[in-house]
């Protein structure tokens, strides 16, 4: 059973789920494998790596010629702000949307509207879901402190109402943060959500562009054993903003420099070094594995399909286990609990 809301159609989708724009992790084989599976898949350019960006470019170009799958395409707007020409890139394969995160949409609005692509704006607070709305955002994502990378300090459990209410009307909201299964799918719905961002339960994949280390490491853990700091920014001199910190696995590193980000900073040229050492060698008992909260549920490395088959699968255990617990008839269910949705079928 599918779930039919606004983003679905929008996004030309089968169910409310996006990958996230994770920096190089997701590259073109994990947003087609999650387009594939109904999904709406998003290559994640991150920090702008022009060589990086043209050869996933043309493996997406490639098979979309034999396939035709919506996808998106995502940028940190601060460092696109720097190398503009990328976007022309991503544009010229035609993406059906262009993620934009951390910093002003506005420069690059009217280009991507005119290249007929849909603007998906991450946002952390409702004043910057206010603000991306005016400028011409098409979906918002409210992405929650229990995020892996970068964000602020907003739970998503408040912060997703808020934003529903604030430009809900107006466009879709999509939930980021915290979720891995059918429960955080159903949950973000009943918060006014028309769908949900995964990161880093499709970054334990298997066709994810992660490291093994890194994968086996976010299935071993717990939530608890992740922290949102600036330590891994100051180790790999990319400081960014307040109130911007970066959430990670907890490590040897950052268990070393927690509570010392000033000293860490006087001896940022050794360490630097060192931790570009442990990036380029895999060791992340220094390089830091970008992840968030939800690890605690993530306990296996299965395909993206399996992933988003898995989600509904347990999303509709849900529903029809409500449904039955309180005798209530399947359109009481999916009308009343699902603000904006109706499950297709029922």
């Amino acid at each position: 059973m599918s779930i039919d809301t606004p983003l679905n159609k929008l996004l030309r989708i089968q169910f409310p789920i996006l990958l996230a724009a994770m920096d190089q992790v997701a590259d073109a084989k994990l947003t087609l494998a999650v387009s594939n599976a109904g999904g709406f898949g998003i290559l994640g350019v991150g920090y702008g790596d022009a060589n990086w960006l043209g050869r996933e470019l043309a493996f997406l170009e490639k098979a979309q010629r034999s396939r035709a799958m919506p996808f998106g395409i995502g940028f940190i707007t601060w460092y696109l702000a720097r190398q503009p020409q990328l976007l022309e890139r991503a544009l010229a394969i035609r993406p059906d949307a262009v993620w934009l995160s951390f910093g002003d949409p506005a420069p690059f609005v009217e280009r991507i509207k005119a290249a007929g692509a849909l603007l998906i704006c991450q946002v952390q607070t409702e004043a910057m879901a206010k603000d991306a709305v005016i400028k011409g955002a098409d979906i918002i994502i409210a992405q929650g402190a229990e995020a892996g990378g970068h964000g602020v300090s907003r739970g998503a459990f408040s912060l997703v109402p808020a934003v529903v209410d604030a430009v809900g009307h107006k466009v879709p909201v999509v939930l980021a943060g915290g979720v891995a299964d059918g429960r955080g799918l159903a949950a973000a719905l009943m918060l006014g959500a028309q769908g949900v961002v995964l990161g880093t339960r499709f970054y334990a994949c298997k066709e994810s562009a992660g490291h093994e280390e890194a994968k086996a490491r976010i299935v071993a853990t717990s939530g608890d054993d992740t922290l949102r700091s600036i330590i891994f920014d100051i180790s790999r001199n990319n400081v960014w903003p307040a109130p911007y910190t970066g959430r990670c696995l907890a490590n040897d590193h950052s268990r070393k420099w927690v509570g010392r980000e000033t000293e860490l900073m006087r001896h940022i040229h050794e360490e630097a070094d060192r931790y570009q050492v442990a990036r380029d060698q895999g060791d992340f008992n220094v390089a830091a594995v970008i992840a968030g909260e939800v690890v605690s549920l993530v306990r296996d490395i299965p395909t993206a399909a399996e992933i988003v088959q898995r989600i509904m699968r347990e999303f509709n255990e849900l529903l029809a286990g409500i449904q039955h617990q309180q005798g209530l008839p399947p359109y009481y269910v999916n009308r009343a609990a699902l603000p904006h949705a109706r499950a297709a079928g029922s």
